[in-house]
């Protein structure tokens, strides 16, 4: 390591970073967040995948979890929009962001439009598209505004839980943590090895109550578990 590399640097919160940070701060401060956690069975998951890259499919875990999170959004309909002006504005169609980490300590999170009308491999497809163009820097304004609800992945980390920051004004986001193995009751009097998950949701409790959020989450970890 060079003089240069192990000197201590002041980085100004400017350009990217700064609207990042000063977007973070607005969401806390404006916002009621509350953040749900739950564990979530992963075995159907992985071999729902397995199955599909047997079959030429071109889709990540990722992929699948955000399939499953449409899915459940079309059930909890509260979940799904924005808080503005004190008033909630409910999304019919799912405009579902992911929270993309770039180079240079940046975050993105664009909106994948219409998410609830396109197959599992089209909505694949439209998520590299866009991570594509946010590495290069071609995301357009409404991209990154106009989504109605946001999922950020820190599955491939080490991290099993987080309390991600609501993507404001929107009113829910969902934080993915590390597929890990684990001992789980079988329900059966024994306990068995299992491919489990963390999963996140925070909410606005402003717009969303505990209970119905909670709901989400425990249908959605449901979901996830059960859809092959």
């Amino acid at each position: 390591m060079s003089e240069e590399e192990s000197a201590d640097r002041v980085v100004p919160l400017r350009g990217a970073r700064g609207m990042i940070a000063d977007k973070m701060r607005r969401s806390l401060g404006e916002t009621a967040q509350l953040t749900h956690h739950a564990d979530c069975g992963a075995g159907a998951l992985l071999a729902c995948k397995v199955a599909l890259i047997g079959a030429g499919a071109n889709v990540s875990v990722e992929d699948l979890i955000i399939d499953r999170v449409v899915a459940c959004l079309g059930r909890y309909p509260d979940l799904n929009g924005v808080l503005r002006e004190r008033e909630i504005h409910l999304s019919a169609a799912i405009h579902l962001c992911v929270a993309m980490a770039l180079p240079e300590n940046l975050l993105m999170a664009p909106a994948i439009f219409n998410s609830e009308t396109m197959t599992l491999e089209a909505r694949a497809a439209a998520r590299r598209e866009l991570a594509g163009r946010a590495r290069a820097n071609k995301l357009t304004v409404h991209e990154m505004t106009g989504g109605t609800f946001t999922v950020s992945n820190l599955g491939l980390s080490r991290v099993r839980y987080f309390t991600p920051i609501l993507n404001a004004p929107q009113i829910a986001i969902l934080g993915i943590g590390q597929i890990y193995q684990a001992p789980w009751p079988n329900g059966k009097g024994g306990i068995d090895l299992r491919h489990m998950m963390g999963l996140s949701l925070t909410f606005d409790h402003q717009a969303v109550d505990g209970a119905p959020a909670a709901a989400f989450l425990s249908d959605l970890c449901k979901i996830i578990e059960t859809t092959t």
